[in-house]
């Protein structure tokens, strides 16, 4: 399925939009920083996914990664400068995936990893193309997950899953996360968009208020205090990004070394 004869279509700095039958796509468009996200990103992501008119959103990265989180240069100023002042709380853009009706399809057609990662749990149901890659490096780079990655995962892939990727920071290929529960389905790399948007297709065919009464129930029944883990979420990260290690997380990735932790 593709989204041709497109009705609704517009280019921010860091995502486009498109939008047919009902069916919203965004895509990162960021493909020489393998869709890394910036703050500009987070908040055009916040502001299309609360305007949006469409009754199911597709997420997808341009080029051959899905996102690989935080512009490391960006957002954490390479490891070298303070802490990013962020309100303490959940982040405008985790708050406007978590609680929007509207179905989200992550069709992640390469790499996901850090905020990338997150990403792709914030949506309801994930495909992945065969090359795709998760990982939840927030630890190696001396912090810990966002929401998501604490109030998610264990329910997708189970606590001791969860416990291995986020305390390990390791990565896993398609046929690993299909084998975790983290994907529904795994379909060959240039299918992975169409794929998603077939499976939109049979969700925006449904009466949209039992589709949003359905996700409304599942976070009733699933969900935590998004506001309450998100609060200290953003503390705990204020301290994080103060430590040495953090910096040395960041510095050894962009010299492309192994890091050396000092527990400080």
């Amino acid at each position: 399925m593709t989204l041709a004869g497109k009705v609704g279509e517009f280019r921010m700095d860091d995502i486009s939009y498109v939008e047919q039958d009902h069916i919203g796509l965004i895509t990162l468009v960021r493909p020489r920083v393998h869709n890394a996200l910036r703050l500009e990103t987070y908040a055009e992501l916040a502001d299309v996914v609360r305007s949006t008119t469409a009754r199911v959103l597709v997420i997808t990265g341009a080029g051959g990664s899905f996102c690989s989180g935080d512009d490391v240069q960006e957002v954490m100023g390479g490891g070298a400068g303070p802490a990013p002042a962020f309100d303490a709380g959940i982040t405008p853009a985790a708050e406007a995936l978590l609680y929007t009706d509207v179905p989200v399809i992550a069709a992640v057609n390469g790499t996901a990893v850090g905020w990338g990662m997150e990403l792709a749990l914030l949506a309801d149901i994930r495909v992945a193309a065969r090359r795709a890659r998760f990982g939840e490096l927030f630890v190696k780079r001396g912090l810990c997950s966002d929401v998501a990655g604490l109030g998610r995962l264990a329910q997708v892939v189970g606590r001791e899953h969860a416990a291995e990727l986020l305390l390990t920071g390791e990565l896993i290929d398609a046929e690993r996360a299909l084998q975790m529960g983290l994907v529904s389905r795994v379909v060959d790399d240039g299918l992975v968009v169409p794929t998603a948007l077939e499976l939109a297709g049979k969700i925006a065919a449904n009466p949209p208020f039992a589709v949003a009464a359905t996700k409304q129930g599942l976070r009733r029944a699933m969900d935590p205090d998004w506001h309450e883990l998100g609060a200290w979420v953003t503390t705990t990260h204020k301290m994080l990004f103060a430590t040495e290690d953090h910096r040395e997380g960041v510095r050894s990735f962009l010299e492309k070394r192994e890091p050396r932790y000092v527990g400080r």
